[in-house]
């Protein structure tokens, strides 16, 4: 080939970028190793805020567990005294509350336990009471902030701290006692309860503070659960001695003789 040639040939290639051969390769597996990372990434993130919003995935709690969380509730500002005992917790004891802030959990049958023994089952089982991503109902009387139905969007009602804000429903659950932070449960009726959890149902504006359940509350709640934990201490019955009635020593009767064996005499030579 003439060298005119070739250098036309180059000429053309760099006007062109290269040929279509070149062109036609794409980094394939580079594309493929970066989406592959993505979905990684995107996977963890959701497993690690599944994990957090579900403590206690491993099949707990199971039947027989005997567990205890402090709950309450704070509407517009104004944290709302303890919901009464559940009417039906003698029907079934084993997600009930007994009027002291706390949540009971002790379930006794599959319904109660596991993947069952959820927020939104407490809920169902206390008449009267409603808690969605979007409304709340706490049950009361007396009150302003009790007995009706709270939904997103819904402004607070006068007198309260939150006065003709408007509220949201957002559920703040430490998920132990020692927890230094919050989460915040986005399907507050499908989250599992756990043990020595504090957890807060609110109707607030966003961003307002929300606290934790009351100091007495959560006393009432570290209480119970260390006499749940403690194990049941058998006393052994004692059996009674038997009392042996000491031998009575022989009476002669008047009149008997007795006879005294003589001691042998000793003739000293």
């Amino acid at each position: 080939m003439a060298r005119s040639d070739t250098g036309k040939w180059v000429a053309r290639a760099a006007a062109t970028g290269g040929g279509k051969t070149y062109r036609g390769q794409r980094p394939l597996k580079w594309y493929g190793s970066l989406t592959l990372i993505c979905l990684l990434g995107l996977s963890l993130i959701w497993y690690s805020r599944y994990e957090r919003q579900h403590p206690s995935s491993n099949g707990q709690p199971t039947t027989g567990t005997k567990w205890v969380s402090a709950l309450s509730f704070d509407v517009c500002g104004v944290q709302t005294p303890n919901v009464p005992a559940n009417p039906k917790a003698k029907a079934t004891p084993q997600l009930s509350t007994t009027g002291d802030g706390l949540i009971r959990i002790s379930p006794s049958s599959d319904a109660n336990a596991g993947g069952n023994a959820t927020l939104g089952r407490f809920v169902s089982l206390y008449p009267g009471m409603l808690l969605t991503s979007s409304s709340v109902r706490v049950p009361g009387k007396g009150s302003s902030t009790v007995g009706r139905t709270w939904r997103t969007g819904d402004r607070c009602p006068k007198g309260t701290p939150d006065a003709d804000k408007q509220g949201n429903v957002i559920v703040q659950v430490y998920t132990t006692f020692t927890a230094k932070k919050p989460i915040i449960v986005d399907q507050p009726d499908a989250y599992r309860l756990g043990n020595n959890q504090l957890i807060t149902v609110a109707f607030v504006p966003h961003g307002a503070s929300i606290p934790k359940p009351p100091g007495t509350v959560v006393s009432a709640m570290l209480t119970a659960s260390e006499a749940a934990s403690s194990p049941t201490t058998t006393v052994p019955t004692l059996t009674p001695p038997v009392s042996v009635p000491a031998t009575s020593p022989t009476t002669a009767a008047p009149g008997s003789s007795t006879t005294v064996a003589s001691s042998p005499t000793t003739t000293t030579g």
